[in-house]
């Protein structure tokens, strides 16, 4: 893609997110399900619509890679739901103040994304082994996820809590949407400062997941980016669609989890046999079915399941925390956890 492709999708993205923060939500409020279903149809349409303008301007190809991309990039993307229900979860962060968190929090990941996408890039072309290292990657990390799929983690002991703990000062409440406050001259962090720099450090260790499997199905640098931004800028809508019934998709993990060894096998094996051996609309399809398949399992297994878990009942990995020494009693059938046996 030329300059001008660049130029005209950077000042596109400014303004939405300009439209978003300063039309839709300029005044600090809780964002219900409905306005967050609404906006996570709307941001899927415009990359769909995205897709399409690749195909008829730029071809089949192009356009299998950006969509089977982003179909990608947004399925790995709802583990991140999970882990940012974790740490707001655990933070307390009131609800009005949580589109601000992940306003700020999207700003940086797609800066690190842009800057991981070039590094990557850059390797590949120069290194040719590095795509059977990525690939690799990939498949630890997925079967590393498989394991850690049913784990909690302990936020209290969290390495990066406390690590900024240490050397910030912080308050115990929350001022408003507020990430820092000064108290008889000296600045203090708000609780909301630290769920902000924890969202952030998560999305960079995704991000080092995610960018390997996108550069699996394309190194065309605009590709890319441009499927990892839609898929990060319709993040805030996802969270907000499904922090309530994130419960329901308790299978999901694995599924994300296999569609990351799969991509990290076509990687490895497109890299050895050649580029077409494995080809993007099949990575599309079996990447479809198994996202597909998951929710389709979760939402018939879980039917009977409360709707909101405990605090405690969340499982998942957050970066710098490590499971809890008690292992988590899976709900049975009827959404209830059975008593250990004495």
């Amino acid at each position: 893609m030329g300059v001008w492709a660049w130029v005209g999708f950077c000042v596109f993205i400014v303004a939405l997110l300009a439209f978003d923060l300063g039309v839709l939500h300029r005044k600090r409020r809780e964002i219900g399900v409905r306005e967050a279903l609404g906006l996570t149809a709307g941001y899927i349409t415009l990359a769909l619509i995205f897709g399409a303008g690749l195909f008829w301007l730029q071809g089949p190809e192009p356009g299998w890679q950006f969509l089977t991309g982003y179909l990608v990039e947004k399925s790995l993307s709802l583990d991140n739901v999970f882990v940012i229900l974790l740490v707001f979860t655990y933070l307390g962060v009131p609800k009005a103040h949580q589109h601000r968190v992940l306003f700020w929090g999207i700003l940086g990941a797609m800066a690190m994304r842009a800057a991981l996408i070039i590094a990557g890039i850059a390797l590949i072309d120069r290194f040719h082994w590095v795509i059977f290292l990525f690939g690799a990657f990939l498949i630890a990390t997925g079967l590393k996820m498989l394991l850690a799929a049913d784990k909690q983690p302990d936020l209290s002991e969290n390495k990066i809590l406390l690590f900024v703990s240490k050397r910030l000062r912080v308050i115990k409440g929350y001022e408003g949407d507020r990430f820092f406050v000064r108290c008889s001259g000296a600045l203090f962090a708000t609780p909301l400062f630290l769920a902000l720099i924890l969202v952030e450090v998560s999305d960079l260790v995704f991000a080092i997941d995610s960018i390997p499997a996108i550069l699996a199905i394309s190194q065309d640098p605009f590709i890319v980016f441009t499927s990892n931004v839609f898929a990060i800028l319709g993040l805030r809508a996802l969270y907000f669609a499904l922090a309530d019934i994130v419960p329901r998709f308790r299978y999901l993990k694995y599924g994300l989890s296999l569609v990351l060894v799969l991509i990290g096998g076509k990687m490895i094996v497109n890299g050895w046999f050649g580029e077409k051996t494995i080809p993007t609309e099949i990575a599309l399809l079996l990447t479809a079915l198994l996202i597909g398949g998951a929710i389709a399992f979760s939402m018939i297994k879980t039917r009977k399941a409360p709707p909101v878990l405990a605090p405690q009942d969340l499982t998942g990995w957050v970066p710098g925390s490590a499971p809890r020494a008690a292992p988590t009693r899976p709900l049975d059938a009827k959404g209830e956890r059975p008593e250990v046996p004495r």
